[in-house]
């Protein structure tokens, strides 16, 4: 019998991750430099847009140096930011076409809103958007590492259903975290507490016990989900274990 699928092809892991992941350090290939901090966000194909603001040292870079941009993504779970995975995307830095520019800011905004965005389209005195040729990307997952080449990264898509599921963890981590432990204890034989839903995708859920030291609990779903009705059904389901 064909046993599911548990979770995500890496690629698709990690291209969903970079989604909604956060620039946190640049640094330039060759340059005793220290890495320096990055603001910005990720485009609709996977690269790293960096907002550069007036005297930085990439502002007025013309000949695409290599930079190595650090992504951070991030979930917060009773007032605490935690990590959910590290990525490097190491490649080369363009600016972002003229005609391209404002589509770039607002696909940016929607997860990592910042005013000096709509300057950068605006003013052209004002900061600019560089973004990342991907050479490769480096990434931290959990118990996951390991590298991707170009290809393989932008040749992956987001989980389909990614924009759905956080809205669907939102809610159950808001309103339904005492079903999610009894879920767990009818699962586990030993202790759980903290029970938080991690990670929620077409292939399945994960449930994590703990904050500082924790355990996570992948649960699969029978085959994977196509759409966003069946994935809340699934999770129902999952909520309402017996």
């Amino acid at each position: 019998m064909q046993q599911p699928v548990t979770a995500p092809p890496i690629p698709e892991r990690v291209r969903t991750l970079a989604a909604t992941a956060t620039p946190t350090h640049v640094s330039l290939s060759g340059s005793a430099r220290p890495a320096m901090s990055a603001r910005g966000g990720v485009d609709g194909a996977g690269r790293p847009v960096l907002l550069v603001a007036p005297g930085d040292p990439l502002y007025g870079v013309r000949d695409e140096p290599v930079v190595t941009v650090d992504l951070s993504a991030d979930r917060s779970l009773g007032g605490l930011k935690l990590s959910r995975g590290l990525l490097k995307v190491q490649g080369w830095v363009q600016a972002v076409p003229a005609d391209e520019a404002r589509e770039t800011a607002v696909a940016i905004a929607e997860h990592c809103p910042d005013e000096a965005l709509f300057e950068a389209v605006e003013s052209a005195d004002g900061p600019r958007l560089l973004r990342v040729d991907v050479g490769q990307v480096i990434y931290l997952t959990g118990p996951e590492s390991g590298v991707l080449d170009a290809e393989e990264y932008l040749g992956a898509d987001p989980d389909p259903l990614m924009d759905d599921a956080e809205r669907m963890l939102r809610h159950v981590n808001a309103a339904h975290r005492g079903q999610l432990e009894s879920t767990l204890r009818s699962l586990l034989t030993d202790p759980v507490s903290e029970i938080w839903l991690w990670e929620l995708d077409r292939f399945g859920a994960t449930i994590r016990s703990g904050i500082k030291d924790p355990t996570l609990v992948r649960l699969p779903w029978p085959t994977p989900m196509t759409d966003a009705r069946s994935l809340e059904e699934a999770l129902r389901c999952l909520l309402c274990h017996r």
